[in-house]
């Protein structure tokens, strides 16, 4: 760990010690440093301090249930998402329609899709929409609805209706946990449809996640590991996912 970095999560978690929290500006101003570099901090060290909904909390503070915050995702095991998306964009070929959800652990893959001469991306997510509109060979299917700012994405009933339309050849999805017994959650129950139409959909199904959500239950669950072809992990994943699953496992491809 980085000599000053160390210092700075000292010093933010005697001032967390007592309990309660601390907004993410207040922690950049009591170590004279920037938010940008106290969340650096925070997503690139081991700490027992978590950042949840801008402010920082201790991961073991009572009552504290996590807050979903697109850009705290987005910054959150940024490299081990760019080599998990690096691996997954081996699987797709040529002509592909591709479903990609909203969660963060794909935006890296989205600038390698320039690569391509003829691709569509089928999503009801705007940053993927947004990063892939600019992308002049490849085709975009924005499924639309109700918006949901939290995680930059839409939601409708008709979702599902028009993904079966589609003739899908592989769907990426994300996940917010991976549970061996419970199976793949997420944070937000309108992802819920749409992913699990696409799941149904799909002649390949890819699941991409990192180690750092194993063993981890969120809220909406929207699938078992048996729907998935490929798991797309790290090497500190795959020993959770191979180890002590006693059903049939997908097939898994390491960064």
């Amino acid at each position: 760990m980085n000599g000053r970095s160390a210092l700075r999560l000292a010093k933010l978690q005697e001032a967390l010690a007592s309990g309660g929290t601390l907004h993410l500006r207040d922690a950049a101003e009591l170590c004279d440093v920037s938010e940008m570099t106290i969340r650096r901090d925070l997503t690139t060290q081991a700490t027992a301090i978590s950042l949840l909904g801008g402010r920082l909390v201790m991961a073991n503070y009572p009552g504290i249930t996590p807050i979903y915050d697109l850009t705290e995702q987005q910054a959150s095991h940024y490299q081990a998402k760019y080599r998990l998306c690096q691996r997954a964009l081996a699987f797709i070929e040529e002509g592909d329609t591709l479903f990609i959800d909203c969660g963060s652990t794909l935006i890296p893959l989205l600038s390698q899709l320039s690569h391509f001469q003829e691709l569509t991306v089928v999503t009801y997510a705007l940053n993927v929409a947004n990063a892939v509109a600019a992308l002049p060979n490849v085709r975009l299917v924005l499924l639309g609805g109700l918006f949901y700012a939290a995680s930059q994405s839409f939601g409708s009933d008709n979702m599902t209706a028009a993904i079966e339309r589609l003739g899908i050849n592989k769907a990426l999805i994300s996940a917010a946990g991976v549970d061996l017994e419970r199976g793949v959650s997420c944070f937000h129950f309108h992802e819920v449809a749409p992913k699990q139409a696409a799941i149904a959909t799909a002649m390949q199904r890819l699941l991409v996640v990192d180690a750092s959500k194993f063993g981890v239950i969120r809220p909406a669950y929207f699938a078992s590991l048996d729907d998935f072809d490929v798991v797309v992990t790290d090497d500190q994943g795959a020993p959770q996912l191979l180890e002590g699953h006693g059903r049939s496992v997908p097939a898994v491809t390491v960064t």
